[in-house]
């Protein structure tokens, strides 16, 4: 099983498929790597040799953020929006929608479940 950037990916698949397991990896970028490495897009990851794993490493180092440092840059960004106390920073710190979406209806899955109200059933 290969190991990059601190996750396992899974061997049986496609390495342009085994690479989106990567937090910060899509498929655009997957299937740069591989144009990078020069790896063709039905390779399997169990066919991979060691020189090529450690290419594909060094690939997502220089030019990607992944994972830790990914989750990590995103959490200081809203964190940095909340202390500001704008106005997306009070969003995210009532656990709101952000982005402009309707909170009348819908929106359970930022508000969570629905809470009954005492007295309003009639």
């Amino acid at each position: 099983m290969a190991r990059i950037a601190g996750v396992n990916i899974p061997t049986n698949k496609r390495v342009v498929i085994a690479l989106q397991y990567i937090h910060g990896i899509g498929p655009k970028i997957a299937h740069d790597i591989c144009e990078i490495v020069k790896i063709p897009g039905e390779r399997r990851v169990n066919e991979l040799s060691d020189a090529e794993i450690i290419q594909v490493r060094e690939a997502i180092d220089q030019g990607h953020m992944v994972e830790g440092d990914l989750r990590r840059s995103v959490a200081m960004n809203v964190k940095r929006l909340m202390d500001l106390g704008n106005y997306r920073g009070l969003r995210h710190r009532r656990g709101l929608p952000v982005r402009g979406q309707r909170t009348h209806t819908n929106a359970r899955t930022r508000k969570g479940p629905a809470r009954a109200i005492a007295g309003k059933k009639k």
